[in-house]
């Protein structure tokens, strides 16, 4: 119904924004990333999602539509509202999402706050064609990734390293470098751990 916003920007908080367009002020709720990309300008616009439910009419927004259309996605999976998706879209960039999802990564959809393991996989099994029809990725690819990934994991347990930490260190890396070798993983962690 409303597909973007674009005005004055009057107030900026990490999950919300008001947006003032032609005099009316859209209170519009944000992701973490979203609020990260919106510039410092007083004019801004973002993609928006409405939802309309019984007790209430709540207004979305996105920095692009890339991260709209992972919204949208995420909300028609059993069990994931639009908070709980707002909350995947903080916790993790758009982009670690559709990876984690094309790339069977359990682990780290189930690493965001209030997402238990049966629903990391209904995400990831409902998901999984769409996101790689919609996003054009190779599913190999996304396996390779994660089996990196796994493999400089297993190394680290195995050199003593508790397996959340070394996890947490290892996603850093790899969002920073998503083409690190196992080597490059391992060695690059012990720096950090």
């Amino acid at each position: 119904m409303i597909a973007h916003i674009q005005g004055k920007l009057v107030e900026k908080t990490p999950t919300e924004v008001v947006i003032e367009c032609n005099g009316v002020g859209y209170e519009i709720h944000i992701s973490l990333h979203t609020y990260t990309q919106i510039p410092e300008s007083e004019n801004v616009k973002l993609y928006t999602f409405l939802q309309v439910k019984e007790d209430s009419h709540s207004l979305f927004g996105f920095a692009d539509k890339k991260e709209r259309e992972l919204f949208k996605l995420l909300i028609s999976v059993s069990g994931i509202g639009a908070n709980t998706a707002r909350t995947m879209l903080s916790s993790l960039n758009p982009e670690q999402i559709i990876q984690a999802i094309a790339s069977n990564d359990v682990g780290t959809v189930q690493s965001i706050k209030g997402i238990g393991l049966k629903t990391a996989q209904r995400v990831i099994l409902d998901l999984k064609d769409k996101v790689l029809k919609i996003y054009a990725i190779e599913e190999i690819s996304g396996g390779s990734y994660n089996t990196n990934k796994e493999e400089a994991l297993s190394a680290l347990e195995v050199l003593g390293y508790i397996r959340k930490n070394a996890e947490k260190v290892l996603e850093k890396i790899i969002t920073n470098s998503p083409t690190a070798t196992v080597e490059d993983l391992i060695k690059q962690a012990l720096k950090v751990l």
